[in-house]
């Protein structure tokens, strides 16, 4: 029988056939996602966590994490030697000594969302050190608090609909890539974005991609593409409010009513503050785009309805935030922000949901408790945090100090494909007492654990299903019985709660069905869909009513011109911030700023590392999850991740595609299967993240599969937001000579005795 599931790649039904499992994507998505071609690996029990195991150095004292071999043992030893390690550490160290890691996309169900499980089993036993902000748009989320007061920018953008209606042009800085329209946090019934832009194009739009990669735009749309040297999109838009202030293109009023500190933007624009005019031939020696094609671009936003589009990727560098910055203050210049399709989006084509207008309504979710501990860090610096309890660092306007954690508790997530410099993640992941790990694979994560307990997948269980960008409530069927020994991250945390004698608070005397009925029911007093949970579990689907269409970010600009509706300290665009101005950051000061980030600090095509490297998003995956499926093993050159170069770099290394090559740079070194593209600009490589750390060679590279992350720098992105800076790094590429070493992600560590 085929049964309704829902992931953050798409809806679909599966069922088990003698060829293995079927899965057939929603008759009513218009787009889906070639990934769910990758679900059936989910049950591939050859690289599964079968049963609980421990790790063996950890029983006898011996051994590295990383490089140990597990045992398997019962679940009543599992449960026992987890919960007395727990017990312990909160006992004689405190509970701000347990760090609570997880990364929200281990399953797109409202019940066994892992994140919402161990915050609450951990918050049942007193609380734990947490994490704030994303590795997705971490140099975002407090710079946007700053300067508009919210996320409304990510999570309120205006509508697509509206976009493809009015916007007559995109200027997309890093894009709206096509692949990450795939997925979206929580699940997508319907990808819609791909058919809202085909229409824009249809109805005369006109686009410009800014990147360093031609296909971060559809080849449909034929966009013009500028293809700066990355990192430098910062300059580029400087130079472009240049041009707009200096002709007079600019909108003064808007600027006087709805935005402050221009005056303080416009003497750094206009070099009155440094000397330097960030003009058209400034920018040119920067970001290699020619000053005509400059004022050009500056004249076409100008003199048309302009939607100024910023990706997520731009602000995953080195003082990220001022790519956002300057790109918000380019949009007020232009003085088009509340007019729908003018303005600017941050993260369109991030995720299928960003341009979606949200539920007006919660929907069901597992209650977290309160956390008593007060700890907690930008999640892009836990190695940091572990490898230096006790030392001060600054976030946001404050001096903090970072905890001493003795027990890393991780369930959801693998934090060696979103961290940056593995083998430096690797040394910090030996440094605490005990690691306990929840995963249906052998990851890298699970491989750095003592203990591991083996989580089922969404295949293998009951749940709710919806993001809050979606028009779809779907009841998630169990497609097969749990795989080995395997059990839901809930199942797992009730055991360790009735073990520590907490098992009521935890479970309040409900099981996995009692859960999912409980939750809907509590929705359903809210919002009455007409369907009890036994008749909504028969239907299988409610199509949710949602907010209207014609979604315009701060269209109340409009409706009241001379108001100041904005939780920021003036009320309005913060300009200059003068609270971030009183920090003293010199990487953030109180306005946007070019700042030269370390990979510019040498020529590009010079010095040891001449390249640089993009490592973004891959569109044969989901992160790292299922990287051994369909699609993204298809993707694979010798089971390599590939590279993409030019025509011009491989022809001057003598490479061709298929070659192995080694990416080196002054952080580690990965092994990689060459493409050769003119999709990407001279002088630049992509590799995608997402391949399975595997560092079992390391006389060879740190990681052989090809895991970019391997090269790139652990560093925040400024003092102001502490953000992941993984997207760019300086490589060189040489072809590989010696044999092939073997990869090791697909054999489980366990030991043979």
């Amino acid at each position: 029988m085929y049964r309704q599931q829902l992931s953050h790649w798409g809806s679909f039904t599966a069922a088990t056939t003698p060829e293995g499992l079927d899965v057939v994507a929603d008759p009513g998505d218009p787009d889906p996602a070639p990934l769910l071609r990758n679900v059936p690996a989910a049950l591939d029990e050859r690289v599964r966590v079968l049963a609980p195991h421990v790790r063996k150095g950890w029983l006898d004292g011996r051994g590295e994490r990383g490089r140990d071999e597990y045992v398997p043992v019962s679940w009543a030893e599992a449960v026992e030697l987890a919960a007395g390690e727990l017990d312990r550490v909160r006992r004689t160290c405190g509970n701000e000594a347990i760090y609570g890691g997880s990364y929200g996309w281990g399953s797109a169900g409202r019940f066994h969302h892992a994140q919402s499980q161990v915050h609450r089993f951990l918050n049942v036993i007193g609380g734990y050190t947490r994490s704030v902000n994303s590795y997705s748009f971490g140099a975002s989320t407090p710079l946007l608090r700053h300067i508009v007061g919210s996320d409304d920018p990510i999570s309120r953008p205006t509508a697509w609909p509206v976009l493809a209606e009015h916007t007559e042009h995109f200027v997309c800085f890093g894009g709206i890539p096509a692949k990450n329209s795939q997925v979206n946090s929580g699940g997508i019934s319907k990808h819609a974005v791909a058919g809202h832009l085909r229409r824009a194009r249809e109805r005369g739009a006109r686009f410009t991609l800014i990147s360093p990669l031609r296909d971060d735009l559809a080849p449909e749309l034929g966009a013009r593409w500028l293809a700066p040297v990355p990192g430098t999109d910062t300059a580029l838009m400087l130079a472009l409010s240049h041009v707009l202030v200096e002709r007079g293109w600019h909108a003064e009023e808007f600027l006087r009513t709805h935005c402050a500190g221009f005056d303080e933007f416009w003497k750094y624009l206009s070099g009155k503050a440094d000397g330097v005019p960030k003009s058209p031939q400034w920018a040119e020696e920067i970001c290699g785009i020619d000053s005509a094609t400059i004022v050009g671009l500056a004249e076409s936003v100008a003199t048309r309805r302009t939607m100024v589009t910023l990706s997520w990727s731009l602000q995953r560098a080195r003082y990220g935030e001022q790519a956002l910055w300057a790109g918000i203050a380019l949009a007020c210049v232009l003085g088009q922000v509340g007019l729908p399709g003018g303005g600017f989006g941050h993260g369109y084509g991030s995720m299928a949901g960003i341009g979606a207008h949200p539920l007006p309504y919660q929907l069901p979710t597992l209650p977290q408790g309160e956390n008593p501990v007060r700890e907690y860090i930008p999640v892009a610096r836990i190695a940091d945090m572990l490898l230096n309890p006790g030392q001060e660092y600054e976030y946001d306007g404050e001096r903090r100090r970072y905890p001493d954690i003795r027990l890393v508790y991780w369930a959801g997530g693998n934090p060696f494909h979103h961290h940056q410099d593995l083998a430096r993640l690797t040394e910090a992941f030996r440094r605490p007492e005990a690691v306990i790990v929840h995963d249906p694979f052998w990851t890298a994560t699970a491989r750095h654990a003592d203990i591991v307990f083996p989580a089922t997948t969404t295949l293998e269980r009951n749940d709710l299903g919806c993001a809050r960008e979606d028009r779809a409530l779907i009841a998630m069927h169990q497609v097969v019985p749990p795989l080995g020994e395997s059990r839901s991250d809930f199942e797992i945390f009730a055991a360790l709660a009735e073990e520590l004698g907490l098992g009521e608070e935890f479970t309040e005397g409900r099981d996995e069905w009692r859960w999912l009925e409980h939750l809907y029911e509590q929705w359903r007093q809210r919002f009455d869909p007409g369907l009890d949970f036994r008749q909504f579990w028969e239907a299988g689907r409610i199509e949710l009513a949602g907010g209207p269409d014609d979604q315009v970010l701060y269209d109340r600009f409009r409706a009241a011109p001379d108001a100041h509706p904005l939780p920021t300290p003036s009320g309005r665009i913060e300009l200059f911030s003068q609270r971030i101005d009183s920090f003293g950051y010199a990487d953030c000061p109180g306005h946007p700023t070019w700042l030269v980030p370390e990979e510019l600090e040498i020529p590009p095509g010079t010095g040891e590392f001449p390249l640089f490297l993009v490592a973004n998003n891959p569109g044969t995956r989901l992160h790292s999850q299922l990287d051994h499926g369909a699609t993204s093993a298809e993707s694979k050159l010798h089971d390599r991740e590939p590279l993409r170069i030019h025509p011009a770099d491989a022809a001057s290394r003598g490479l061709s595609t298929g070659d192995i090559v080694r990416i080196g740079s002054a952080t580690g070194s990965a092994l990689a299967a060459v493409v050769i593209s003119d999709d990407v600009r001279p002088g630049v490589v992509q590799l995608a993240t997402g391949a399975w750390f595997d560092p079992s060679a390391p006389e060879v590279a740190t990681c052989i599969h090809g895991n970019p992350n391997a090269v790139t720098r652990d560093i925040g992105t400024s003092r102001l937001a502490q953000g992941c800076t993984g997207q760019l790094s300086r490589v060189e590429v040489r072809r590989h000579q010696a044999p092939l070493p073997p990869l090791r992600t697909r054999t489980p560590p366990i030991a043979s005795s």
